[in-house]
């Protein structure tokens, strides 16, 4: 002990592979090499740090879900987006628009959050098939497990609409986005605000420089401000099925294809648009990921 010394950590970082932490206290041989004093219990190397304080705090590799506990994800996640946002669309015609476009928008967006923090981590979060298609378009997720996708989906759009079409009937009408201007004018919208949509999902679920833990709140407001620009005259959809279970509980398909078609179009060139403009380099090299699962 008496030859022990204390070395000042400073001159090395513990970024410095071998490194020692903060300060330690090393021997001094015969040979008169400084080498760590393994008696000494307060001798601390780099590498020991890191093994009893840092590697045993590192989280596990979140496990892969099954399909079939992804395809229920989706439903439960399709499901619980539609509801609210139908249902608010339902509730602002019943009071005469109470809840005034600026609610709808809140409502879109906060549903979608909550979606991708709950259920991103099983499934993705898709909740909308144009996401789905792009995302398999960009290699980011199976063709396989699509058709099941979008199945999940479709179902819990419906599901979801037949739901508020018991609660609130006969105000079910109310729920189905159909264009309140020209057809052009309601796809050229639908476009537009899907490509924006894509874009922001495909930067935080797909580049891992992008900051994916706050992916939901990215895309929440996303679809905020969307549904702030469309919502008066497209009503906002940005997903097919968003559309499509409410029309088929209302029986309402004026424009219907617009919704099938547009976002779908829309989602694809979005996707290809962060694709062409994505930084380069080795951080997204061997490291794939699949939607909002970081």
């Amino acid at each position: 002990m008496a030859d022990c010394e204390d070395i000042p950590s400073a001159p090395q970082t513990p970024g410095t592979p071998g490194a020692p932490l903060f300060g330690v206290r090393v021997d001094k041989g015969s040979t008169g090499k400084r080498t760590l004093l393994h008696g000494c219990n307060s001798c601390l190397s780099m590498e020991s740090w890191a093994e009893e304080h840092m590697l045993s705090d590192l989280p596990a590799a979140l496990p892969s879900a099954s399909l079939a506990k992804k395809v229920v994800a989706e439903f439960i996640g399709t499901f619980i987006l539609i509801f609210a946002g139908t249902a608010t669309a339902i509730v602002n015609q019943k009071t005469h628009g109470s809840v005034t476009l600026l609610g709808l928008a809140a409502s879109g967006g906060l549903g979608i959050m909550i979606v991708i923090l709950s259920t991103g981590h099983i499934s993705g979060a898709h909740v909308n098939p144009s996401l789905t298609i792009a995302f398999a378009a960009l290699r980011q997720f199976p063709w396989i497990q699509v058709p099941a996708y979008m199945g999940a989906q479709v179902l819990g759009s419906i599901c979801a609409a037949f739901a508020l079409k018991l609660i609130f009937h006969p105000f079910g009408s109310g729920g189905v986005t159909i264009p309140a201007g020209g057809y052009a004018q309601a796809f050229a919208l639908e476009f537009i605000i899907t490509f924006n949509l894509m874009f922001v999902v495909t930067a935080v679920a797909t580049d891992t420089r992008a900051v994916g833990e706050l992916a939901g709140i990215a895309v929440g407001a996303t679809v905020m401000l969307n549904i702030l620009i469309a919502g008066s005259n497209s009503g906002g959809s940005m997903n097919p099925v968003r559309t499509l279970g409410p029309a088929i509980a209302a029986g309402n398909y004026k424009g219907i294809w617009i919704y099938l078609l547009a976002p779908i179009i829309g989602a694809l060139c979005g996707a290809a648009a962060y694709t062409v403009v994505r930084l380069k380099g080795e951080d997204n090299q061997g490291r794939p990921t699949r939607s909002f699962r970081r």
